[in-house]
C-alpha cells in the first residue's frame, strides 16, 4: 500500500469519531418490581410459564445469590444508578412520592454512558424523585428528574400522590397507567396513542420504538426498562395472558399475579425479538433482576421475610446477564452479586472509565460473568433499613425485626441499631432457621 493511501484510511478513522462504537455493547437494563426469587421459571417458579426470561437465561448467566442493595424499592434503584450504598444519600426507606430525590450532581451510571458516547433512556418507574408536574414545569428551580440524572429521553407516570393513590386504591395503575404519563417533563394528552393503553404496554412498546430509534443513529445505547410488574394493585394483564393464566384452584389475586408476569414476560419477548431482527442481539448485553424481594403472591421458595425485610426473602432476588457470545450461555454462578455492583459492571463492558470522585461501592463483575474469575470483595456487604413492621406476605414479618445486615461469604449477620441479633450460615441454613449468634 503506497502510504498516502494508508495515510487516508489513518486520517479517515481519526476524523470519523469513535470508530469503535459499533463494537461497544448495548445494554439494556430490566428491572422487576417485587418479583419473588422464584418467580421466572428458570429459577424454579412453578405458577406461571416464563419462555422469554428462561430464554434470556439459556443464552447466558444466572446468579443465584444476587442481592438487592435494599428490601423496598427506592433504595436499590439509587444504588442501581450510582453505583453506591443508599446510605451515602441517606435513603434508608421507599420515597413516598413527597419532596424526596436522588440529590443533583450524583454521578450516575447514564451520566458517565452519555459521556461517552452513549444514547441513554428510561422508561417506566422512577421513584427517584423530581415527576411532580410542578417539578417537571420548573427543573432548574426544582428537583432533579430522569434528564438530571443523564438520561437523553424518559417516559414515566406523574408521581403524584393523590393521582397515583387514587389509582392504585381503584385498581386502575396499570389499566389506566397511560392517562398520567410524562414524557421529557412534558404531559402525555389524550391524543397520544398510549394515553388509552395498559402501563405494561406502553413500557413495551416504548421500549422497542426507542430500540428502533437509538440503532437507526448507529450509536451505541444504554436502556433502563423498570416495570412496575409485580408491584400491587394486582390487576388483569392484557389478553391473552389473563385467559392464558386462568388456573382451577387459584384465588383472584393469584390469577391477577400470574397474568401480570405472562405480560411483563412477553414485552421481554418482544424486545428480544426486536434485537434479532436488526441484527444487534450479539453486540447487546441484557440484565433482568428485581428491586427486591417478593410480596404476597410472589415467589420466594423456602427463602425468610420478604420485602420490608433483610432475611433473605426480602432482599435475595433474580439475576440474568446475557450477551451472547461475551458471556458463556447455559451458565450459573453461586457468586455474591449486588445492584451497586451494575454501575462498575456495565461502565466495564462499555469500555468507560469510572472516575474516582465518583467513589463506587461496587465491584466490576465482568470477569466473573466471562470467565469465571472469584468474586473477591474488599469488605462486607451491606445492608441499612428504616424499621417497617409490616411484611407484605400472607404471615406475620419474621422477629426480631432487622434494620442492618453484613454479609461475607457465607455468612451473614443482623442487627437492630447496631445491636447483633441473629447470625446465620447460609450455605447450611438457607432458610436462616438456626441462629448462630450465641455459638
Amino acid at each position: 500500500m503506497r502510504p498516502s493511501a494508508f495515510l487516508v484510511i489513518l486520517l479517515s478513522a481519526f476524523l470519523c469519531g469513535p470508530i469503535f462504537a459499533t463494537e461497544r455493547p448495548n445494554i439494556i437494563l430490566i428491572l422487576a418490581d417485587d418479583m419473588g426469587w422464584r418467580d421466572p421459571a428458570c429459577f424454579g417458579g412453578k405458577a406461571v410459564p416464563t419462555p422469554h426470561m428462561d430464554a434470556l437465561a439459556a443464552s447466558g448467566l444466572r446468579m443465584t445469590r444476587f442481592y438487592s442493595s435494599s428490601a423496598v424499592c427506592t433504595p436499590t434503584r439509587a444504588a442501581i444508578l450510582s453505583g453506591r450504598y443508599s446510605l451515602r444519600f441517606d435513603i434508608r426507606s421507599h420515597f413516598p412520592d413527597d419532596e424526596s430525590h436522588l440529590p443533583r450532581g450524583v454521578t450516575t451510571l447514564p451520566a458517565l454512558l452519555k459521556q461517552n458516547g452513549y444514547q441513554t433512556a428510561h422508561v417506566g418507574k422512577w421513584h427517584l424523585g423530581g415527576l411532580h408536574l410542578a417539578h417537571a414545569k420548573n427543573r432548574a428551580a426544582s428537583i432533579p428528574g430522569p434528564r438530571e440524572h443523564g438520561f437523553d429521553h424518559y417516559l414515566c407516570q406523574n408521581e403524584e400522590p393523590p393521582l397515583r393513590t387514587r389509582l392504585g386504591k381503584e385498581r386502575r395503575l396499570y389499566t389506566d397507567g397511560g392517562t398520567c404519563l410524562l414524557r421529557d417533563d412534558t404531559p402525555v394528552t389524550a391524543d397520544d396513542p398510549y394515553y388509552r393503553m395498559h402501563l405494561t404496554d406502553i413500557i413495551g412498546a416504548e421500549s422497542v420504538r426507542l430500540v428502533e430509534q437509538f440503532h437507526a443513529a448507529k450509536r451505541p445505547f444504554f436502556l433502563n426498562i423498570w416495570h412496575l410488574v409485580p408491584h400491587l394493585p394486582y390487576e388483569p394483564g392484557s389478553e391473552p395472558h389473563w385467559s392464558n393464566t386462568a388456573a382451577p384452584g387459584i384465588s383472584d389475586d393469584q390469577h391477577r399475579f400470574r397474568s401480570m408476569m405472562a405480560h411483563m414476560d412477553a414485552t421481554i419477548g418482544d424486545l428480544l425479538k426486536k434485537l434479532d431482527q436488526l441484527g444487534i442481539r450479539d453486540n447487546t448485553l441484557v440484565l433482568l433482576t428485581s428491586d427486591n424481594g417478593g410480596v404476597y403472591e410472589g415467589d420466594i421458595g423456602p427463602l425468610k421475610g420478604g420485602k420490608t425485610d433483610l432475611h433473605e426473602g426480602g432482599i435475595r432476588v433474580s439475576f440474568i446477564a446475557s450477551w451472547p457470545g461475551k458471556i458463556p450461555a447455559a451458565s450459573s454462578s453461586t457468586a455474591i452479586g449486588n445492584t451497586i455492583d451494575l454501575l462498575p459492571t456495565l461502565c466495564a463492558a462499555a469500555g468507560v472509565p469510572v472516575p474516582a470522585q465518583a467513589k463506587v461501592d461496587g465491584m466490576d463483575l465482568l470477569p466473573h460473568w466471562q470467565k469465571g474469575t472469584p468474586v473477591t470483595r474488599s469488605g462486607s456487604l451491606l445492608w441499612q433499613l428504616d424499621l417497617y413492621s409490616r411484611l407484605q406476605r400472607h404471615y406475620p414479618k419474621p422477629k426480631p425485626y432487622a434494620t442492618e445486615a453484613a454479609m461475607d461469604g457465607k455468612w451473614k449477620l443482623l442487627c437492630r441499631d447496631a445491636q447483633p441479633l441473629e447470625l446465620f450460615d447460609l450455605e447450611a441454613d438457607l432458610a436462616e432457621t438456626t441462629n448462630l449468634l450465641e455459638r
